[in-house]
């Protein structure tokens, strides 16, 4: 395992400025993700500057709730914030187990699709103004979305205030070691140069288990489990 620090990377949880919010809105709305939750297959991919590609897991996100998801679904208290819902299987599932849930995300396809199955979404991002602040019992960051805004510590401090006091926050880190801030775009992996019709870049994190604790214990967060399902990895952190 490699553990990979950015020399941009900081130490100062700063939100996400509204230029890169509006420029992640954009992307997350583009056609190849919206195409891509459409059919619910890809192939589709964050690409980095340097041209490394990092697949999206679109199958899995267009399917039903799997053994993994329930692990951390069945952990849920109270009502539930998906963050980043996209097409909605974990506000279904969720929805199925008798929570009351919301899902927010930035793009327009993965809102109507969670609607479509039944559930209740808004079209927002985390940075803006959501309904009950303060008062969720559950927040949820998974499938990668622990790098929403690419500024890990001002989004753990986000949740914090969206949490009621002793709420709980479950992540999905990534199965390598690594800490790492970049600037990426959403790419179909199909047109014939990277560079042809590139969008607009976006700030986007990787996180380790590692490294989400390093940032989440000093901010005042416990760790209250750890747990792997399935090949991926989990970490449930209270806010105290």
């Amino acid at each position: 395992m490699t553990t990979t620090t950015p020399s941009s990377a900081t130490s100062t949880a700063v939100a996400p400025t509204a230029s890169a919010a509006s420029s992640a809105v954009a992307q997350w709305s583009a056609d190849p993700y919206a195409d891509a939750l459409r059919s619910g297959r890809g192939p589709l991919f964050l690409r980095r500057s340097d041209g490394w590609l990092l697949p999206l897991e679109v199958e899995r996100w267009c399917a039903s709730a799997d053994a993994a998801d329930m692990s951390v679904l069945r952990r849920c208290e109270g009502a539930v914030l998906d963050i980043g819902c996209g097409p909605g299987r974990l506000v279904a599932a969720l929805s199925s187990l008798g929570h009351r849930v919301l899902g927010i995300d930035v793009s327009p396809a993965a809102v109507a699709r969670t609607v479509g199955l039944g559930g209740t979404a808004l079209c927002r991002s985390v940075f803006d103004p959501l309904p009950g602040e303060g008062r969720w019992g559950s927040v949820l960051l998974l499938d990668g979305n622990i790098g929403i805004g690419g500024a890990p510590e001002a989004l753990l401090e986000r949740c914090a205030r969206l949490l009621a006091p002793g709420g709980l926050l479950l992540a999905e880190t990534s199965p390598l070691d690594v800490d790492e801030r970049a600037q990426v775009r959403i790419d179909d992996g199909r047109a014939p140069h990277p560079d042809s019709g590139a969008g607009q870049m976006f700030p986007w994190a990787r996180l380790g288990t590692r490294a989400l604790l390093r940032y989440a214990l000093p901010a005042g967060w416990s760790a209250a489990r750890q747990w792997e399902s399935g090949g991926r990895f989990f970490v449930a952190l209270r806010r105290v």
